[in-house]
């Protein structure tokens, strides 16, 4: 089994550019995980990876041995799969991703209640707004709010969720309110961006019909709290999943802009590679997870 747990190594290696943050997502010190690539080296009398100072990156032999090596972990994670459903103690390691708003308010407070009930099943949670690749990552399970990517993934719906554009009173106040989308090109409109991301214009749903509209403004950042927080405090205007901001709309903290023609709504779901749907593991989580949001949302967590 060592060899299987230095090929894993070798892989997190690859995928996240660096011994040291390889071993850390397998819980293993830098001493060990990069011990455990010298053996392999060693083993296959091969070099793996060009170092320097500063940079870690694959040898052809590496990137060669990278993808075969995939292939038999990946083979030996669905075997331990088919069988895994019969045993009565579910265990090993599920790797969830999820947005950052509601991966906090909604998920992490519901990973302690699934390791009390499954305590052989280790949950390692990734939060971040950013767009990430199941199968390049790694992960097990996406939590996602947005539009389902069109993919070969499995989705597995938890509910559908408004959009809404949000304001604070103070901003409005200063700044005037929206009376129509056009209105929306002289504001600021803080805006969720990333390196590669789409978001420069909001879609409107416009007497039914979806209707691009573009936007600009003086903030973006790649945390959705990040807009939350600089919609607070009077910065701009936010689009926002509604299930982010109730409390403070609520409040009268944030105010609705242009409720007639809201943002396409969203789908607050968990996708997941098709290959997982054996693994008992991954579908005790998405069960754990689909029922306990359900449920924390109709409570108005």
């Amino acid at each position: 089994m060592q060899y299987i747990e230095s090929l894993k190594v070798f892989l997190r290696v690859v995928e996240l550019g660096s011994i040291t943050a390889g071993g850390r997502d397998l819980r293993l010190t830098p001493a060990v995980a990069s011990k455990r690539i010298k053996e392999l080296e060693r083993h296959l009398d091969v070099r793996l990876f060009n170092r320097t100072t500063r940079q870690l990156s694959p040898t052809e032999a590496g990137l060669a041995f990278y993808e075969k090596a995939g292939e038999v972990v990946r083979s030996l994670q669905d075997a331990e799969a088919a069988v895994s459903g019969y045993s009565t103690n579910p265990r090993g390691t599920v790797r969830v991703t999820a947005p950052l708003g509601v991966g906090k308010r909604l998920i992490a407070p519901l990973i302690p209640d699934f390791v009390d009930l499954y305590p052989d099943i280790s949950i390692r949670l990734r939060l971040s707004d950013r767009k990430v690749s199941l199968l390049e990552d790694g992960l097990d399970l996406a939590v996602f709010v947005g539009r389902p990517p069109d993919s070969n993934l499995k989705l597995r719906k938890i509910v559908d969720t408004p959009r809404v554009l949000c304001a604070s009173p103070e901003y409005l106040s200063r700044a005037g309110t929206p009376k129509s989308p056009d209105d929306l090109k002289h504001h600021n409109c803080l805006l969720l961006r990333y390196p590669r991301s789409p978001e420069w214009f909001w879609t409107l749903e416009v007497e039914g019909v979806p209707t691009r509209i573009d936007v600009s403004g003086k903030y973006d950042s790649d945390d959705g709290d990040v807009l939350t927080e600089w919609a607070l405090a009077g910065r701009g205007i936010a689009n926002k999943p509604r299930i982010d901001v109730e409390a403070h709309l609520a409040a009268g903290k944030l105010t609705e802009v242009l409720p007639d023609t809201p943002p396409e709504p969203a789908l607050f779901g968990c996708l997941y590679p098709h290959r997982r749907l054996q693994d008992s593991k991954v579908r005790l989580m998405t069960d754990f997870l689909v029922d306990g949001c359900r449920k924390r949302l109709a409570a108005g967590a």
